[in-house]
């Protein structure tokens, strides 16, 4: 199949996807469509939490990221992929979700911060893609990646989740007005993680990684804040050039048969012969209750 042929026909179905099957329409865009996108999405949607001084005294106190910052990104991401591809109310869909709640049952924060936390990996994912993707995502993708988080947050009991993409960013964007401001908590988790980002760059951009993050946020309040190191012109650029040779590139290629996200795979330093269930979270909550014939794999 000619390679414009293979992302045509993906792009049509996802615009003419039903809304009952969002969670299907969510999967191809996360996991094959616009997968690596959706990765740094959620990569820079959890920079920005350290962002938020109460979140991130709450983040820093806990210890999990200054003491394990790769095992705990991973751990993270793993659980937003493993519900994306298996479902949130497969049986490792609320393995993952028992977990979240579990670690969040004793979390301090207001409502509003839980929100903005999972609003998080709605909108920041959406517009990078809109502004760097090798395709603009669909409104029927963005209506099924608002409906997925809509979803998760009501199973994580979290109230008056927005309904539609666009009130989401709104909440989003009078949020951090709000509440963005440079803490040394923040400043000391963005510390702890840049390694997890650099790690996963092409070796020649590693020791400009504080740089490149900078300018992917492209947001001086943020970098501020995080005590990066405000983007010059030149890094902007760069990135742009970078991701549009990327672009032009992907465009050329046949869309991949093998998802970004494989559950319980291995592929990480952290998690290098794959994991189980009882491998993913804080240490003092692994050992949480797993139903009976229902352990990951």
């Amino acid at each position: 199949m000619h390679p414009h042929s293979s992302l045509q026909k993906s792009q049509q179905r996802q615009q003419q996807a039903s809304p009952e099957n969002w969670q299907q329409t969510f999967r191809q865009m996360a996991l094959f469509d616009l997968a690596s996108d959706m990765e740094l999405g959620f990569f820079l949607a959890y920079y920005r939490n350290f962002a938020i001084p109460s979140i991130a005294e709450t983040l820093a106190r806990n210890g999990e990221i200054s003491d394990r910052p790769m095992k705990r990104s991973y751990d993270t991401g793993i659980v937003i992929y493993e519900l994306i591809a298996s479902g949130l109310d497969s049986d490792r869909g609320q393995q993952m979700i028992s977990l979240l709640n579990r670690v969040h049952r004793h979390v301090p924060g207001t409502t509003e911060d839980f929100l903005y936390v999972l609003l998080t990996l709605l909108v920041v994912p959406i517009r990078w893609i809109r502004k760097h993707g090798w395709r603009q995502p669909t409104e029927m993708e963005i209506a099924a990646a608002t409906r997925f988080f809509a979803g998760l947050g009501h199973r994580m009991h979290i109230d008056s989740v927005p309904g539609t993409f666009d009130e989401a960013a709104e909440f989003f964007d009078s949020y951090e007005v709000r509440n963005v401001a440079a803490s040394i908590p923040g400043v000391a988790l963005m510390d702890a993680t840049v390694q997890v980002l650099q790690d996963r760059l092409p070796k020649p951009l590693r020791p400009v990684t504080r740089l490149m993050i900078s300018a992917m946020l492209d947001d001086g309040r943020l970098t501020t804040a995080l005590g990066l190191p405000r983007a010059y012109r030149w890094t902007r650029t760069a990135l742009n050039a970078g991701l549009s040779l990327r672009n032009a590139i992907r465009r050329r290629r046949p869309l991949s048969k093998e998802p970004h996200f494989s559950p319980g795979s291995a592929g990480s330093s952290v998690y290098p012969h794959g994991y189980s269930s009882r491998d993913i979270g804080p240490i003092n909550v692994m050992s949480g209750p797993t139903p009976a014939g229902h352990e990951l794999r």
